[in-house]
């Protein structure tokens, strides 16, 4: 029970610290108007994001796995969890860069808050199963 505690604890901070990123993210996009640029730099962010997700997720693995038999399916549950939001993050973000390009400022804001709202929603849902 307490690994698995500790193991969700440490898997909303990485989620929260991925929101921090993704909010400054959209704040650098509404400041500047160059999209193609921001674009690629949210894309570098969130492949870092992933690598350094893994790479924890794998490390934890590994040593629970040589302490304890039971530990190893919680990581992996949790592994694809966490696979499942970046893949949902990098939709929402490539569907938001296309929503930029195709309409007008007005609606980009409105499509910000509601991607906002989204990804706030998906945390819950996650954080709650």
């Amino acid at each position: 029970m307490m690994t698995m505690t500790t193991t969700r604890r440490r898997t909303t901070t990485i989620t929260m610290t991925m929101m921090m990123m993704m909010m400054m993210t959209l704040m650098m996009m509404i400041t500047t108007m160059t999209t193609i640029t921001m674009m690629l730099v949210i894309v570098t962010i969130m492949l870092l994001l992933l690598l350094m997700t893994m790479l924890l997720l794998m490390m934890r693995w590994r040593r629970q796995s040589r302490t304890r038999t039971r530990a190893t399916t919680t990581t992996t549950t949790m592994m694809m969890k966490m696979m499942m939001m970046m893949t949902m993050m990098m939709t929402m973000m490539m569907t938001m860069m296309m929503m930029m390009m195709m309409m007008m400022m007005m609606m980009m804001m409105m499509m910000m808050m509601m991607m906002i709202m989204m990804m706030i929603m998906m945390m819950m849902m996650i954080m709650m199963r």
